[in-house]
């Protein structure tokens, strides 16, 4: 390991305390989609305190920032997010689902240890930078509302992330792996219909049903759902059903639908078939129907330089160092695991470590902490899941990764992941997170025809298409 990588490291250690702090008390006070005034207050103080200049009340949304070091050079933005889940309050290291605050938040997705981990990778390079006296500037970019928003979509369009030459990001799992696939785009939208209400006895034919019109659309796009792309997901939620009242018409109804395919063209296709159904159902049942949008996100364009910058950092840094304390305190909760978890873990390995004896995926199932680094693989598979990070990618070659910190077998927007947030094995898969992605920004500051090489073929992975933000012009953050 070079100077520079090792310095970068050994300031991370040295602010080891102040970032898992920062961890700590983002789960302390959850907060959600795009209020997170403590959230942000916090990162913003702790960045300025750093030497960072702070820009706060981004593209509409007050708790989004910029912290930016430099002013010359290569930009390399490290993407932070800071926001919870709703109703996943939990009590802290307890091995039962118990909730701090009834209905509270929580976080579940990991997110309060990505924004500190974030922090502690631009603290460290900054501090190269200073030392140094090499030409770059870094920012990092406070990112609201990834669980529900798509903050970063309407940074991506309000032109926050203009000019930047490259993204890192990074995200707390079970594993540690660059990222070599891509995921889902993302649609999030309200159909809402409104009928008459009416005595359902007496007078049910002066009644207009929008329950009905709800009903009549998911029917329909059911029948959809054989005639679309099989990677596409298409999913829904009543989020109001007129009522309880079984006895009067419902005059109003609404459905919050998820539209999800690996392409965003995909999306909006489906999107606009949806849309013919809705408007078919309000005909069919008298009703009328308008659409409110929540947010939208873009697939994750995969830069194949960056992801194997980010897993030979990965490797160079070496397997995460777990205690005796962490393995015993993962293992009590992996005794909640059924059968078919562990049926599940078993295939994730074996796909991943194809290959390898059997013998070693039988060792590796019954570990409680991953700490193996798994094998880079750059395909064409689609993660079945999405992110606003898709966004960011749209705009500049980005590279991710995660890092194994949860007991192997749970999965994020679990009572687990929040119950185990403030735990020493979390501390260190931040830390681990923070040296990674430093010393991946540092080698595309030490080595411009690196950048050049994931510029060109970020520029192909595009194939001649540019970003547009899926979210409609008059559409705000809320």
């Amino acid at each position: 390991m070079n100077a520079n990588k090792q310095q970068l490291i050994n300031v991370v250690d040295s602010k080891a305390k102040d970032i898992c702090a920062i961890n700590d008390s983002l789960w302390d006070f959850p907060e959600v989609r795009f209020k997170l005034p403590k959230s942000a207050d916090l990162l913003c103080n702790y960045l300025k305190g750093e030497g960072f200049s702070i820009q706060r009340g981004m593209c509409g949304m007050d708790d989004a920032f910029i912290a930016t070091y430099g002013n010359s050079g290569p930009v390399i933005g490290i993407l932070g997010e800071y926001d919870a889940l709703p109703t996943m309050s939990q009590v802290s290291q307890s091995l039962e689902k118990k909730s701090c605050v009834e209905g509270g938040a929580g976080q579940g997705c990991g997110h309060q240890a990505l924004g500190a981990g974030s922090a502690g990778a631009v603290a460290a390079l900054k501090a190269y930078l200073e030392k140094s006296g090499a030409k770059a500037t870094i920012k990092y970019f406070g990112c609201p509302g990834e669980e529900s928003g798509s903050g970063k979509a309407y940074m991506a369009r309000g032109g926050a992330f203009d000019g930047v030459d490259a993204f890192f990001t990074w995200h707390p799992m079970n594993e540690t792996q660059a990222w070599g696939f891509s995921t889902l785009a993302n649609y999030q939208v309200w159909f809402r219909f409104k009928g008459i209400s009416a005595h359902a006895a007496a007078t049910p034919h002066l009644g207009r049903s929008a329950l009905d019109a709800c009903e009549l659309m998911n029917v329909g796009v059911n029948y959809l759902r054989e005639h679309i792309v099989p990677e596409a997901r298409v999913h829904y939620a009543y989020t109001d059903v007129g009522g309880g009242a079984p006895n009067v018409v419902q005059s109003t109804a609404s459905l919050l639908y998820f539209i999800r395919a690996p392409k965003s063209a995909q999306v909006r296709e489906i999107y606009n078939r949806v849309v013919d159904i809705a408007k078919g159902a309000a005909l069919m049942s008298g009703t009328t129907m308008e659409i409110e949008w929540d947010s939208a996100c873009s697939e994750y364009i995969v830069t194949p330089a960056l992801a194997e910058l980010c897993h030979n950092n990965l490797v160079e840094l070496g397997a995460l160092q777990f205690s005796a304390k962490d393995l015993a305190q993962a293992e009590e909760y992996r005794k909640a695991l059924s059968e078919t978890d562990k049926t599940m873990i078993r295939a994730k390995l074996a796909k991943a470590f194809k290959g390898e004896a059997p013998e070693r995926i039988e060792a590796m199932a019954n570990k409680p902490l991953w700490d193996d680094i798994f094998p880079l693989s750059i395909t064409d598979w689609v993660l079945p899941g999405s992110t606003d990070v898709g966004d960011a990618s749209w705009k500049a070659p980005t590279g991710q990764f995660v890092v194994g910190m949860y007991p192997a077998g749970f999965q994020a927007h679990s009572w687990q992941w929040v119950a185990l947030g403030k735990s020493e094995m979390v501390h260190k898969g931040i830390l681990h997170a923070a040296k990674a992605m430093a010393m991946s920004a540092l080698d595309l500051i030490e080595n411009p025809a690196l950048l050049e090489k994931a510029k060109a073929e970020w520029k192909a992975a595009l194939g001649g298409e540019t970003y547009n933000c899926a979210i409609p012009a008059e559409v705000v953050p809320k």
